[in-house]
């Protein structure tokens, strides 16, 4: 395998249930030529492919470096970012960031040494509500109306080409911050937690959940807990829990 020539350490491109793998060689060709090495695929209907390899020309590396896991929860797990792609509006909306907002934050985050994920759904679906709750922010790519259908490697290379953007021009602000943020999958803890403990007092009926953890996973994902204000939650939760249950 070639030396890791990424510029983005830290900075992945997951494609989920991909179903034609010369879109993972193309995609993985579209990161190369914009400085991203690190691909994760998410249950892809044919991996490893000589097609990928042949449709990625000189990012073979990028191919034959990718990591195959069974859940987006998995290909997300250590990030404190998560940016999911999504072609239309959501009946409960979304933080959302254009292709340039998206390229300046993930390079703001990159540049404090946040690990980032940029999702990337199946070609004939995208991605389903649920995987788009994951996502701390959505990108929506413009298009013209009459055909607003992209090519999953046209979608890849956009973001990737924003990114490489944003650092070359200088458009973004590094902001420090005392504490890691809460990972992907400390979140995903917290909110089983928050779940049981609100069905516990009373507050959430199973039977009608109108939205609110949806709504509730929206709010604290626009927030961003670092993994103290995270555990200071959990403590509180453990307290609820405690004095309920005497």
């Amino acid at each position: 395998m070639m030396e890791d020539q990424s510029l983005f350490p830290g900075v992945r491109i997951v494609l989920v249930e991909t179903s034609h793998p010369g879109n993972i060689g193309a995609a993985a060709r579209a990161m190369k030529n914009m400085g991203l090495t690190e691909l994760v695929l998410v249950n892809p209907q044919s991996f490893p492919s000589k097609t990928a390899i042949f449709r990625s020309v000189s990012a073979a590396d990028v191919v034959n470096g990718a990591r195959v896991v069974d859940s987006i929860e998995s290909a997300i797990a250590d990030c404190q970012l998560v940016i999911g792609t999504s072609a239309r509006n959501r009946r409960i909306p979304w933080p959302m960031l254009n292709p340039k907002s998206c390229g300046e934050m993930i390079q703001s985050a990159q540049a404090v040494g946040q690990k980032i994920a940029v999702l990337f759904g199946r070609e004939s679906s995208g991605l389903s509500n649920e995987e788009l709750h994951l996502c701390h922010y959505h990108i929506n790519i413009p298009t013209e109306k009459a055909y607003s259908s992209l090519n999953l490697a046209m979608a890849v290379q956009i973001i990737c080409y924003e990114i490489l953007r944003a650092r070359q021009a200088g458009q973004y602000d590094v902001v420090e911050w005392d504490m890691d943020f809460a990972t992907a999958e400390d979140m995903q803890h917290f909110f089983v937690h928050l779940e049981e403990t609100l069905v516990q007092v009373g507050f959430h009926d199973l039977d009608n959940p109108r939205r609110l953890m949806t709504r509730l996973v929206r709010m604290f994902n626009r927030i961003r807990p670092d993994k103290m204000e995270i555990s200071i939650l959990r403590g509180f939760l453990n307290a609820i829990n405690k004095n309920s249950s005497d």
